[in-house]
């Protein structure tokens, strides 16, 4: 039975951008991925999103740069963890390849910017056809919405079945495009007055408010993703020591809101994940 009052603690290390410039306990290597997997997963996380780098230190959407940061993150925490791949483009890469690497590496979750996987306009039975081998070979995806119009755009692609009915998960993000990527819990107000019916839905928030947005999300009913992808500091405004830090004080704020922390086994469950 699932546990609707499970909080998702999903963790994104390292993002496309940042280096160990910005940190210099960012995760880049296999096995510095790994490692943080296994220290994310203690502190309370279920899931990782995950980016990989080639050998220039740029994100790529390599098949094989994936299987083997993976294959380390499984040596390392077993299958217990969801390891969630990204298809974002970062301006290097067209719909056809975010695509494509979903086909190759045939990952257990997926996340997709809905504004570049199926934007406005494009050929919407080439969307629904992906979709559809999502569903097919139970590869669960996360849609995820920027913005009010992406919210409407996703909603219209809903009604008209362009995206499957079943198990539909969505993640809300804050201050991507504000001044200085700063977040402002007060705006997630407006996103989910736009929300159409989901099976569950997640927020990230960039910027040092991303501790009070995700304690807002909690409180009204979401999930959260937080990590270095999106923010460096702790509620104090203090730079975290690494990536299980912020995991851990997000599961400190479920607690203390009368929600549980979801275990990888109540996530996949909350997540229809077979």
């Amino acid at each position: 039975m699932k546990n609707n009052n499970a909080v998702m603690i999903v963790v994104a290390p390292n993002g496309a951008r940042k280096t160990q410039l910005d940190h210099p306990k960012l995760p880049l290597s296999p096995k510095e991925l790994a490692m943080t997997a296994a220290a994310c997963l203690e502190a309370g996380a279920c899931m990782l999103h995950l980016h990989v780098r080639d050998s220039k230190l740029l994100h790529s959407l390599d098949s094989d740069l994936y299987r083997t940061a993976i294959k380390a993150i499984r040596n390392e925490v077993g299958e217990e963890l969801i390891v969630q791949i990204t298809t974002e483009a970062v301006g290097l890469y067209q719909r056809e390849q975010q695509i494509q690497v979903v086909h190759e590496v045939r990952p257990e979750a997926v996340s997709l910017a809905i504004r570049e996987i199926s934007p406005k306009g494009c050929d919407e039975k080439a969307s629904a056809k992906f979709f559809s081998f999502l569903q097919r070979e139970h590869i669960k995806p996360q849609y995820i919405l920027y913005s009010e119009d992406d919210i409407v755009h996703f909603s219209d692609l809903l009604n008209r079945s362009v995206v499957p009915h079943d198990n539909v998960s969505v993640l809300l993000v804050l201050g991507r495009y504000t001044q200085n990527q700063q977040s402002d819990p007060a705006e997630l107000e407006a996103l989910l007055a736009k929300l159409p019916v989901v099976s569950d839905w997640s927020l990230c928030a960039f910027g040092a408010s991303e501790a009070a947005c995700m304690f807002e999300a909690i409180q009204r009913g979401g999930h959260c993703r937080v990590g270095f992808e999106n923010n460096l500091l702790l509620a104090d405004g203090s730079q975290a020591v690494d990536n299980a830090a912020l995991v851990q004080a997000v599961a400190d704020g479920v607690k203390s809101h009368q929600r549980t922390v979801a275990s990888p086994y109540e996530a996949r469950e909350l997540l229809g994940i077979c």
